[in-house]
């Protein structure tokens, strides 16, 4: 009898754990993006020591907020959605639990190595060869976990959220796992089994895919669940949501090369990232419509609700990030923005505006849910950190665009005679109002994480955890 009332409720104590966890990571790793983007502004902020300085911090920066803050928020919704999608409870609820173990176990090594300088000094795959073997087991239970609650499911039917779910989760193994292809000399110390242009090209097949994956994939199957409920409309279209997902998943995986525009990369292999980075934005824009479209009838909605607010107008900075990026990988284009801080711009209107507002918008829904509430502690709250949240990106975008174009500018800038019209150091000079701006814009997009923590803090209080229940296969699911 027990163990059918066990079998009759949802597995939801690892999305609480999940969620509460991203909430943290956020709050930890926009700090220390705050406290590099200080550093750029004022050097000394390091006070000398090394494991502050901003060669150590930076990566643990984009580690916190890519993989604690945003892979918490996926796990999260992960599963939360594939059981209400599929009426079921998780497939091995213990391995879902050990999948949550691993992970935080993978942060907190990240934390503690990086600082260190342990690195092997790949963007995004900077964690050393121990880390990665624990990432690459901890990935495949998460998949058991999806792939064995998706093969039980008590439907017939597969909503493609769980198709962007699914491929996210395959293609970020493969991706870990042959990027991570590495010779170890010692426990804290590898070398990568490619060499040269090989290593390059393969790194950035994995860089930019750990965009294209990890940071829209898996977002955009949240998307199609969390709108919908939210505003209690269907999608706008199904089918352009099918089409939207094979265009994507077949054209992403090409377009890494053109990160690596005027290298020792074949011109050919760079011309093929370019093409296939312009296709892209065609099921992009078309995710993205769907998404918004999705309120087609109910835009009145978005004037009383605030988590809707977060959830439109990141699939808006969805949209403009991804015209911004195949218009970037035009070769002449590239010419122009590379290494300058156009490319910061583009990165971060991408992550605070799309996976941020979006991340903070489905645990906005989410959290009251596990905690047996229908609304956050403070509405207010959530429509002042919306606010916030906008305003900082916006800040932080628009200086880094001007100070990117004006870099770009100054440094092919030539005299009469073919000489360098400006120093380095005069583009740094230059480039420093924009730096201030740009922390300003930071510590106010901190500043609403902070307020969502303590939204959440006072939710999980005045609420408690909830058992719910599958409902039968012929009823709607919740």
């Amino acid at each position: 009898m027990k163990q059918q009332e066990s079998e009759a409720v949802y597995s939801d104590d690892v999305v609480r754990l999940f969620a509460l966890a991203a909430v943290l990571w956020g709050v930890v790793g926009m700090l220390v993006g705050v406290v590099i983007a200080a550093q750029l502004a004022w050097p000394e902020l390091n006070f000398g020591i090394p494991w502050l300085s901003y060669g150590r911090l930076r990566p643990l920066h984009t580690n916190a907020v890519i993989f604690a803050f945003g892979g918490s928020v996926l796990f999260a919704t992960c599963y939360h959605v594939v059981q209400r999608t599929c009426q079921t409870r998780l497939f091995a609820p213990g391995l879902a639990m050990f999948t949550f173990v691993g992970w935080q176990l993978v942060i907190v090594l990240a934390a503690l190595s990086l600082p260190l300088g342990f690195t092997s000094g790949k963007e995004y795959a900077e964690l050393e060869w121990p880390i990665d073997i624990l990432i690459a087991v901890v990935w495949v239970a998460f998949a058991v976990v999806f792939f064995g609650t998706v093969g039980t499911r008590k439907v017939r039917h597969i909503y493609v959220a769980n198709w962007f779910f699914g491929a996210f989760i395959l293609a970020v193994a493969l991706l870990h796992i042959v990027n991570s292809a590495a010779i170890p000399v010692s426990l804290t110390k590898s070398y990568s089994a490619y060499a040269g242009v090989q290593d390059a090209m393969v790194q950035w097949w994995y860089g930019h895919n750990a965009v294209g994956f990890f940071l829209t994939a898996g977002f955009l199957g949240m998307m199609y669940y969390y709108i919908p409920k939210q505003a209690e409309r269907p999608v706008y279209s199904y089918r352009l949501s099918i089409v939207h997902f094979w265009a994507l998943i077949f054209t992403y995986m090409w377009a890494g090369p053109h990160h690596l525009h005027y290298t020792a990369l074949p011109d050919w292999a760079q011309s093929i990232g370019m093409l296939f980075s312009l296709i892209l934005q065609a099921p992009s824009w078309g995710g993205m419509i769907n998404g918004i479209m999705t309120l087609s009838g109910a835009w009145h909605k978005l004037r009383d609700d605030p988590i809707l607010k977060f959830l439109i107008v990141s699939l808006s900075f969805y949209g403009m990030s991804t015209f911004e990026g195949p218009m970037m990988s035009i070769k002449t284009v590239n010419a122009l923005s590379h290494y300058t801080d156009w490319t910061v711009g583009h990165v971060h209107s991408g992550a605070l505006g799309w996976v941020g507002l979006i991340s903070m918008g489905c645990l906005y829904h989410l959290i009251p849910r596990m905690y047996g509430r229908q609304a956050m502690y403070s509405t207010r709250a959530i429509e002042l950190h919306f606010w916030i949240a906008t305003i900082g990106i916006v800040l932080y975008i628009a200086a880094m665009w001007i100070a990117g174009v004006m870099q770009g500018l100054m440094w092919r800038a030539v005299n009469p005679d073919g000489t360098l019209a400006f120093t380095f150091v005069e583009s740094v000079k230059a480039s420093f109002p924009f730096y201030v701006i740009r922390l300003g814009g930071g510590l106010l997009y901190l500043g609403g994480m902070l307020l969502m923590a303590w939204n959440v803090v006072m939710t999980v209080r005045s609420g408690r955890s909830v058992a719910v229940r599958v409902p039968a296969p012929a009823l709607a699911h919740a």
